[in-house]
């Protein structure tokens, strides 16, 4: 019984130190999938009221009535719409 646990406890031992090898090996041959992201103009909508009222449709009328609506800008997501109640809606892109 000890033999086999021995054995078992080697085989483990070796099995983790070759995995743990392996693993960065791949890690560093894996090329990144978008290497540049794409000009943010390509994600933004060319209608900012279009934006709003799709970013309305992310919660029941009872709430996004007064949520904060953000769009994307050139920089970033921003408060196209002061919110009263806490919640906030938006296009995920």
């Amino acid at each position: 019984m000890q033999r086999i646990m021995k054995c078992t406890a080697s085989g483990s031992c070796v099995l983790v130190i070759v995995l743990s090898g392996a693993w960065p090996a791949q890690a560093q041959d894996a090329k990144a999938p978008y290497p540049k992201m794409a000009p943010i103009s390509q994600y933004m909508m060319a209608d900012r009221n279009a934006e709003i009222a799709l970013a309305r449709t992310a919660a029941p009328a009872s709430i996004s009535r007064d949520a904060e609506i953000l769009v994307l800008g050139q920089r970033g997501y921003e408060t196209a719409v002061k919110g009263k109640n806490g919640f906030v809606c938006l296009v995920e892109r």
